[in-house]
């Protein structure tokens, strides 16, 4: 079985740099949707993400009762180093401050640009 997330999103390009430059994804599939994206496929380290416009969505399935725009995934991403990971994400805007949870996790949270909330986390040592 595999799981991979598509975050529906206004402007695939506005999630790129997140994405891409800040946590190394590599695009391996791009589709236009006129002069812009209308989805993609991102990978890293075995990790796969989707990316799909609104506007693709509702050409793809016009028939499927897709919610209202709005924000309800968020991702839960586990990473090896989170040094490395903090140093990605220097300046960029914190949904979740840095913490430790009561289960060993040391975790942080930002809105990626299509406004989805993404937790990023690793084990804290013990």
């Amino acid at each position: 079985m595999k799981l991979t997330p598509v975050l529906i999103v206004d402007e695939i390009e506005k999630s790129l740099p997140f994405w891409v430059d800040r946590l190394g994804f590599q695009k391996t599939v791009e589709v236009p949707e006129g002069d812009r994206l209308g989805f993609v496929i991102l990978v890293n380290a075995g990790v796969e993400l989707m990316l799909q416009t609104w506007e693709s969505v509702a050409k793809d399935s016009p028939t499927t009762m897709w919610p209202q725009r709005g924000f309800s995934t968020g991702l839960f991403i586990e990473v090896e180093d989170f040094a490395d990971l903090r140093r990605r994400l220097d300046g960029w805007p914190v949904a979740l401050a840095e913490r430790v949870t009561f289960y060993g996790m040391r975790e942080v949270g930002v809105h990626e640009p299509g406004g989805h909330v993404v937790v990023f986390a690793a084990s804290e040592p013990q």
